[in-house]
């Protein structure tokens, strides 16, 4: 079973930083990307951070390239861990924050994952 728990979520002055973490455990392909997606209500998804396991593929949606930063570490067989490093937030970053895993590693992040995580809320106030 694939289980997928974010941390790291919360309110933050614009210019700030937060960093997100995502505890992934189970058996997923290991061919494919982890991620972050962010959503508000009433607006689409927005793929905005991919990575494959080995971090030879990483991919940012334009949106925040240069501001957030994605890594990830694998702590023993089945389990890893996904971060998302993020800098310089502005109002526009307000949303869910979601993970995800098993997707295909395409650079438009368009690629829809086998699995999520349950969301964390990230604020930004001005």
């Amino acid at each position: 079973q694939v289980q997928l728990v974010e941390s790291g979520g919360g309110s933050v002055q614009a210019g700030g930083s937060l960093r997100l973490s995502c505890a992934i455990s189970g058996d997923i392909d290991r061919s494919t990307c982890l991620g972050w997606f962010r959503q508000n209500p009433g607006k689409e998804r927005e793929g905005i951070a991919g990575i494959n396991p080995d971090g030879s593929r990483i991919y940012y949606a334009d949106s925040v390239k240069g501001r957030f930063t994605i890594s990830q570490e694998t702590q023993e067989w089945r389990k890893s861990t996904v971060y998302l490093q993020m800098t310089n937030l502005n109002p526009e970053d307000t949303a869910m924050y979601y993970c995800a895993a098993e997707f295909l590693c395409l650079k438009s992040l368009g690629a829809e994952p086998n699995y999520w995580g349950q969301g964390t809320q990230v604020t930004v106030v001005s």
